[in-house]
C-alpha cells in the first residue's frame, strides 16, 4: 500500500501543476497548492521570500514539488524566459529555505531537457550521465542554463533528498489547445526540420512521473521523462495540424527564424533523449508512447466535452 504523504506543490495553479495535483490526489496524497492565486491552499508569491516563509509558518509537508514556471504558452523570445529563469533560481532557493521549517526532506524539481544544450547533438542518445546545465558560450542561452543548473544544485547543496525530472517539451490537455487555435488562424508556420528532433511528453505522463519519483525515486538522482517520438518543432506543428484538421500551416524556409534568436535556437536544436533510467528505476511508462497517441487521446477527450 502507498503511504499517504502531504505534498507542498509550488505552481499548483499552472497547467502542469493541475495535472500533478490530480495525479497525486488520485493516488491518495494530500496536496497543498502554493501560488499567488486565492485558489491555492497557501497563497504567496514564490519570488517573495518573506511572504513564502510567513505563509508556510505552522504548515507541515513531507514533500516539496517545485513545478512553478511563468510559461502560460510557448515562448519564442529569450526575454520571455527570464521570469522562469528567476523562478528556477530564487524560487528554488526560497523553497529550499522553507523545507526544514515545514519538515520536508524530499524535494522534486521539474526541469527540461534543454539543459543538455540548445544545440545540435546529432545522433547521440542523451542519458542522465551527459553534462547538464553547462555554460554554452552564449550569454542569452547561459541565463536559461544557469537556472536549470541551479534548480538541481540548490536542494542538493542544502542536504535535501532531491530528485530532478528532466522533461521533454510538454503537449496535451491545457497546452495543445493554444497551438490549435493559432493554426486555425494560420498564425503558425512550419519548415523543414532537416532531420533534427526534440523530445516530447504528454502532460498526463509528465504528472505520473512526479508520483513515481515521490514513491520510488532515489535521492540525488535525475531522470529523463520523454516519450518515444522523434519530431522536430515544425514536425510537431504539422502533427497537431493533421490531428485536429486545421488548415495546412504555411511552409517557410528555416532561415526565416533568424530574426527571432530563441525560436532559431529551437529550430536548430537536435536532442535525442533516453528515458530508460526512469523506466527501469521508477517503473514509469508513458501512457502515450508517441505524440500521435497523445493527440488521438486529446481529440477523444474533446469529443466527450458537451
Amino acid at each position: 500500500m502507498t503511504t499517504s504523504r502531504t505534498v507542498l506543490l509550488a505552481g499548483a495553479g499552472g497547467v502542469f501543476g493541475q495535472h500533478v495535483n490530480r495525479v497525486l490526489t488520485g493516488a491518495g496524497h494530500h496536496v497543498l497548492g502554493l501560488g499567488r492565486s486565492s485558489r491555492n491552499e497557501i497563497v504567496a508569491d514564490l519570488m517573495d521570500r518573506d511572504a513564502v516563509l510567513r505563509a508556510l509558518d505552522g504548515v507541515h509537508a513531507d514533500v516539496i514539488v517545485h513545478a512553478a514556471t511563468a510559461l502560460a504558452k510557448p515562448q519564442l523570445r529569450h526575454k520571455a524566459m527570464y521570469a522562469t529563469d528567476e523562478l528556477r533560481i530564487d524560487g528554488t532557493r526560497h523553497l529550499v529555505e522553507a523545507a526544514p521549517r515545514i519538515g520536508a526532506k524530499l524535494f522534486i524539481g521539474e526541469n527540461i531537457v534543454f539543459g543538455y544544450g540548445y544545440r545540435d547533438l546529432g545522433d547521440h542518445l542523451i542519458t542522465e550521465e551527459d553534462p547538464f546545465g553547462q555554460p554554452s558560450g552564449d550569454a542569452a542561452t547561459n541565463r536559461h542554463l544557469a537556472g536549470m543548473r541551479a534548480k538541481e544544485e540548490l536542494p542538493l547543496a542544502a542536504g535535501l533528498d532531491a530528485i530532478s525530472l528532466r522533461y521533454g517539451l510538454f503537449y496535451g490537455e491545457g497546452a495543445t489547445e493554444g497551438i490549435v487555435a493559432m493554426l486555425r488562424k494560420r498564425q503558425v508556420p512550419t519548415w523543414d526540420d532537416g532531420g533534427r528532433t526534440l523530445s516530447w511528453i504528454n502532460l498526463a505522463d509528465a504528472a505520473s512521473a512526479v508520483l513515481a519519483a515521490i514513491e520510488r525515486g532515489r535521492a540525488g538522482e535525475a531522470y529523463n521523462i520523454v516519450d518515444d517520438s522523434r519530431l522536430g518543432f515544425a514536425g510537431m506543428v504539422r502533427a497537431v495540424a493533421t490531428a485536429y484538421g486545421t488548415p495546412t500551416p504555411l511552409a517557410v524556409p528555416r532561415w526565416i527564424t533568424a530574426p527571432i534568436p530563441f525560436l532559431r535556437l529551437i529550430a536548430t536544436t537536435n536532442l535525442r533523449v533516453s528515458a530508460e533510467k526512469a523506466k527501469r528505476e521508477l517503473g514509469w511508462r508513458p501512457e502515450f508512447p508517441t505524440v500521435a497517441d497523445g493527440l488521438r487521446s486529446g481529440l477523444a477527450h474533446e469529443s466527450r466535452i458537451p
